[in-house]
């Protein structure tokens, strides 16, 4: 890994039984980048995420985080990032200050959890139970979770997944914070104006395998899609998800090709 690297995946492949999820993927996220996974669902995002923090054992190729190997040194990683997984979920009955408490028991250095509180806007909800907060709240409370023990590194599935869209752009402003903080961010989403807004770098995934990686405004320009037609036949400027539907249009067509 370069000084600047501090992910690098190599010709990582994954399968569960006979379905491939991952095929000789290889990427590498900068420090202090957020690096967003795109792709439809399906497409293999989850899995390498969680074979980047050592949930999930690849089958072949290479992954360093940190300069740690998630797999055989998965604890001394874990003490270094944060995660929070598309399916977080809390008791109901537990407090806000007490799932901070109790997260902060894990790690040796936590950080201060009073400050955590106060930085994501959830101090008057200290008392709060679970069950009662909104789906914003919530949110803030993972990110908060997440970074209990001051990672170098913080890895979002699907951060705003059934959030709405005041409580969606919020969530964006969190990104922007944790931006501003130097943290490097993974951030797995199916939303392409998240990742257009949100990521210094984009990977665009589909069955498996890595597309294209690239800063969206190179990816859009690469997809030769300086334009587009809306669906009321209006021109406009381009975005990432026109550059997505593009290549994953050929891709799908090339697949089609070389199995006649």
């Amino acid at each position: 890994m370069s000084k600047a690297e501090i992910i690098s995946v190599r010709g990582l492949r994954k399968c569960y039984g006979a379905i491939t999820a991952l095929d000789g993927v290889s990427l590498t996220v900068d420090k202090g980048e957020v690096f967003g996974i795109v792709g439809p669902n399906g497409a293999g995002k989850t899995t390498l995420l969680e074979c980047m923090v050592g949930l999930r054992k690849p089958d072949f190729g290479n992954i360093l985080v940190l300069g740690f190997d998630p797999v055989r040194q998965r604890r001394r990683l874990h003490e270094c990032i944060g995660v929070q997984l598309q399916q977080s979920a809390l008791p109901e009955g537990i407090k806000v200050g007490e799932a901070l408490s109790l997260f902060s028991s894990l790690y040796p250095h936590a950080a201060d959890t009073g400050a955590l509180l106060t930085r994501w806007g959830l101090e008057q909800k200290r008392t709060a139970r679970f069950s009662t907060l909104s789906g914003g709240q919530r949110q803030r409370l993972f990110i908060a979770l997440a970074l209990v023990n001051d990672p170098a590194a913080v890895f979002l599935d699907e951060l705003t997944a059934g959030l709405d869209p005041e409580a969606r752009r919020a969530s964006w402003d969190l990104i922007d914070d944790l931006r501003a903080c130097r943290i490097t961010i993974v951030l797995v989403t199916h939303a392409m104006e998240e990742a257009e807004a949100l990521c210094d770098r984009v990977a665009i995934i589909d069955h498996g395998r890595l597309l294209a990686l690239d800063t969206p405004d190179r990816l859009i320009d690469a997809a030769a899609c300086g334009s587009a037609v809306s669906r009321r036949g209006q021109r406009r400027s381009a975005t990432l998800e026109d550059a997505y539907l593009a290549m994953t249009s050929k891709a799908a067509i090339g697949e089609g090709g070389a199995s006649k």
